[in-house]
């Protein structure tokens, strides 16, 4: 049987850094109460020409160059935002064009913050079942775009970035994702959302008007939904694969805010040495945040090491994968 193995990983920040005390000047807010809420003191924010796609091509380039793969070799592309360059064509098709990956299916995931995760099970079961060798699958977002930098609640937690990922049919262990587990609760869709732009409130000058092409968020619904649930999308998996979470070496979650790191952490007994965070340089990057990290803390794998990758967010969503490295 067919093993999905993480053969490469990259990932892309934008050179532009926005600090808390930046911010100062653009809304009422200070860096001591940013920091103590949510553990940000800065994030990346995309230059004026750069979109989704441009943040995601140099993702994929970094983590096809680490697979040591050619675009050509990818039978498929698979991109995780909500942030795409346009409302189609998808995302991955422009990634595509620009990777010279001419064999490639492609297209886009939207599951919010859990996207990365979500497309992560769509590689590993088209690799499982022996239908592609390569994907490659990217988180990529440019959230500075549809953040209201008025609502001091909601812009000082957002940034831009783009992780990637290539897996890979194999026969052999090591690096293999072993399982995913995955999630949603549509009637928590209002705690989190984008409320105008699609087809229930297209633009018109009313919606513009009344800011509804921004992040709207209730904070409190977010934060009692994402510490309960990195508790079950962790444990359902964990469950089925006869293991625990004192089985686990190392956390990648996706990187919301500190105060729910910890509080999970804490509940679940992980010492914060097994836990990936890089929230106070990049914010909330959304489908970005978890391969962004797991890009960054890889170093600290060691062999056969479990790494439990566990994202939560809009829909709502969550989900879980755990690689044995």
């Amino acid at each position: 049987m067919y093993k999905a193995k993480m053969t490469g990983t990259g990932a892309y920040l934008p050179s532009r850094v926005l600090t808390n005390k930046d911010l100062e000047s653009v809304v009422e807010t200070s860096d001591e109460w940013i920091v103590s809420r949510t553990g940000i003191r800065e994030r990346r924010i995309a230059a004026a020409e750069e979109a989704t796609s441009d943040l995601a091509y140099r993702a994929a380039v970094d983590a096809l160059a680490d697979a040591g793969l050619s675009a050509e070799e990818l039978d498929a592309i698979i991109v995780a935002t909500i942030t795409p360059d346009m409302a189609f064509p998808a995302t991955a098709c422009l990634v595509q064009a620009r990777l010279g990956a001419k064999n490639a299916a492609a297209f886009d995931v939207g599951a919010a913050c859990t996207g990365f995760i979500y497309a992560l099970q769509l590689a590993r079961q088209g690799v499982v079942a022996g239908d592609w060798e390569h994907v490659l699958v990217i988180g990529a977002e440019c959230l500075s775009r549809i953040v209201d930098w008025t609502d001091r609640n909601t812009c000082v937690l957002f940034g831009d970035g783009a992780g990637a990922a290539v897996i890979s049919r194999s026969l052999t262990d090591g690096q293999i994702i072993s399982g995913v587990h995955l999630g949603a609760d549509g009637n928590g869709a209002d705690v989190l959302l984008l409320p105008a732009g699609g087809s229930r409130r297209p633009a018109d000058t009313i919606t513009v008007a009344e800011r509804q092409h921004y992040v709207q968020m209730n904070g409190q619904e977010v934060y009692k939904f994402a510490v309960r649930i990195v508790e079950e999308a962790g444990g359902r998996l964990l469950d089925k694969l006869g293991l625990s979470f004192a089985d686990v070496d190392f956390v990648v979650p996706h990187q919301a805010n500190m105060r729910i790191i910890e509080s999970f952490a804490k509940r679940l007994k992980l010492p914060m040495t097994k836990v990936a965070v890089n929230l106070d340089f990049y914010g909330n990057m959304s489908s970005a945040s978890v391969p962004v990290a797991l890009h960054q803390f890889k170093h600290n794998f060691q062999a056969k090491d479990r790494v439990l990758l566990v994202g939560f967010g809009g829909g709502l969503t969550w989900g879980s994968a755990l690689l044995e490295w």
